[in-house]
C-alpha cells in the first residue's frame, strides 16, 4: 500500500497526488494507491490513516506525505516503522498554522475547514523531536519553497536520503520528473523494518 497524506487545505485532487496516481495506473499498480481526504483534526487524521492500513492489511506500507501530510507521515513512520517519502514537509506546523485559525477555504472543489486552537495542540502532541532510523525516510525539499523553509526540513531529517531541488516551489511543480524516484523508494526492500538483533 502507498498511502498519500495531502497537505493543509489540500485534497486527493492535489497535483502531486494526481501525478502519482496516474503513474501507478500506467504501471498497472493502481490497487496499491490510497489517498483519502483528511479531516481537519490531526488526531482524526492519524486515526484514519491507521484504520485504512488495518482494513487493507497490506504486506508493506509506504507513506508519502506532502507539506502538513509530511508531518503526519513522520509521526506514523516513527510509531509503526513504516518508510516515508516527505515532500516539502512541515516541521513545526503548530507555529505555521497559528495564523490560520478560523474558517479557511479549501484549494480544490470549494468548501472550507475551520481550524480551532485545539487542533494546534493536537499537532504539538504528534511532534517527533528527533527521527530514528534515517534510512526509513526519503526527503524531497525545494530551496524555492515559498511556504516552508527547506533548511528546517534538512535539519529535521539528518541522514535521510535527500533530493534537494534548487529553486522550484512548495508544490514541486516539476514533480513528474521525480515520480519514478519516489516509487523506487516505495519499492526498495532495504526500507523495510530490520530483523530484531541481539543486544551486544
Amino acid at each position: 500500500m502507498i498511502l498519500y497524506l495531502h497537505g493543509f487545505r489540500s485534497s486527493p485532487n492535489s497535483f502531486k497526488a494526481r501525478v502519482l496516481a496516474a503513474r501507478l495506473v500506467e504501471l498497472g499498480r493502481s490497487d496499491e494507491w490510497c489517498c483519502p481526504m483528511l479531516p481537519v483534526s490531526p488526531f482524526e487524521t492519524v486515526a484514519l490513516a491507521e484504520s485504512l492500513v488495518a482494513a487493507a492489511r497490506p504486506k508493506n506500507v509506504t507513506l508519502i506525505g506532502s507539506s502538513l501530510g509530511g508531518y503526519f507521515a513522520t509521526h506514523l513512520a516513527e510509531k509503526h516503522g513504516w518508510p516515508a517519502v516527505l515532500l516539502n514537509p512541515a516541521v513545526v506546523p503548530q507555529r505555521d498554522l497559528s495564523a490560520y485559525l478560523g474558517e479557511q477555504p479549501l484549494w480544490h472543489g470549494g468548501g472550507s475547514i475551520v481550524v480551532e486552537p485545539h487542533h494546534l495542540d493536537e499537532l504539538r502532541a504528534l511532534g517527533v523531536a528527533e527521527i530514528t532510523r534515517p534510512e526509513r525516510y526519503y526527503l524531497m525539499a525545494a530551496t524555492g519553497d515559498e511556504v516552508l523553509d527547506y533548511r528546517e526540513m534538512l535539519a529535521h531529517y539528518p541522514g535521510a536520503r535527500t533530493t534537494l531541488i534548487e529553486g522550484s516551489d512548495h508544490a514541486i511543480s516539476e514533480f513528474a520528473q521525480y515520480v519514478d524516484d519516489v516509487l523506487a523508494f516505495c519499492d526498495a526492500e532495504d526500507v523495510e523494518p530490520p530483523a530484531p538483533r541481539e543486544a551486544a
